[in-house]
């Protein structure tokens, strides 16, 4: 079964593959700053959402060098939106050590892609296979979803994953392992996806194991998620002559690095207004956040950004959110 699945996929994806910006046309060499530039981007993010960002990222810096000569206040920045901002603080130390250490080139096996920032066991086998052409185990989440399918995996996620990752590593061929894995992740976005699979257009539907049993959708098993936990926080919109008062986050914990609105303490003594609250989850916790608003008719020396150009500052999504009910709140004031 594993030869007659990968040959089946091959044959599928020779044909029906996805254009993306970061793979390498028919005839090209795969670059590997792209390749690794696109899987940081897409790891827990849609392909979707990251084409635009993976286009800006390499109209402005179009090669490792340039990204590991960028400020990394410029990266986070150009980041905002994507989330998981710890990516993009890797992003720039993995750049800086290729450019600085490795004379600008990646290496081509796992152990040595494993030992760059932010660079762990998928990413690595990604960058490997499809960069390098080296036979590397690729999984995914879709690849996941696909091979529990296939073999009708009844232990359930996260437990599961070792099992999965051995019967991905039975299906990857000796040769071509970059398209397979392409293949697979191209499979599960498409056709093998969690709700209404397309059974019909699957090239392995005749050897999927949860097909036969009618129960596609079951699979992959997944433990009971525990609930998140909520939180609840205070952001100060404090604005002077058109700006307002930003600070940058320390570069250790929740959105590090970043630019945002001031939350532990009032930046200034003046009567506060409540603008609302904003609900935002992130990985591990829900968070409500409630906004205050203030004018003062002074400045300190911290960090005040026009308030026409917020959309510039590069916020995250949550902090943008509470930019937008506080210059609604301006407008209504």
């Amino acid at each position: 079964m594993p030869v007659d699945a990968s040959n089946a996929l091959l044959r599928w994806y020779a044909v029906d593959k996805r254009r993306l910006p970061w793979r390498a046309e028919a005839g090209e060499r795969p670059d590997p700053y792209r390749i690794w530039l696109s899987e940081v981007m897409l790891q827990q993010t849609t392909v979707a959402a990251v084409r635009p960002y993976f286009e800006a990222f390499t109209s402005r810096w179009p090669k490792v060098a340039d990204l590991a000569a960028a400020p990394e206040a410029d990266v986070m920045a150009a980041w905002a939106g994507l989330g998981y901002y710890a990516r993009a603080r890797n992003l720039v130390a993995c750049a800086r050590k290729v450019a600085g250490e490795l004379d600008g080139i990646f290496p081509d096996s796992e152990a040595a892609l494993r030992a760059l920032p932010g660079v762990g066991r998928y990413t690595a086998a990604a960058i490997a296979a499809i960069a390098f052409g080296r036979r590397a185990v690729v999984v995914d989440a879709n690849v996941e979803r696909v091979v529990s399918r296939l073999f009708a995996v009844e232990e359930a996620l996260p437990g599961a994953r070792e099992r999965l990752y051995a019967l991905t590593d039975a299906l990857t061929p000796e040769h071509g392992a970059g398209d397979f894995a392409q293949a697979m992740m191209d499979l599960g976005s498409g056709i093998c996806t969690p709700r209404s699979p397309d059974c019909g257009r699957c090239p392995v539907a005749a050897i999927c194991a949860a097909r036969a049993r009618g129960e596609q959708e079951r699979f992959p098993v997944k433990a009971p998620k525990r609930a998140r936990p909520r939180r609840e926080g205070v952001a100060y919109w404090l604005e002077h002559d058109g700006h307002v008062r930003l600070v940058r986050r320390p570069k250790q914990g929740l959105l590090g690095g970043m630019l945002a609105l001031p939350t532990d303490d009032a930046p200034a003594e003046v009567p506060w207004r409540e603008a609302g609250s904003v609900d935002h989850v992130f990985t591990h916790f829900a968070l409500t956040m409630r906004l205050l608003c203030a004018e003062s008719d002074r400045r300190d020396d911290g960090i005040w950004w026009p308030i026409e150009r917020i959309d510039e500052a590069g916020l995250p999504t949550l902090f943008a959110r509470l930019a937008a009910r506080g210059s609604a709140w301006r407008e209504a004031a």
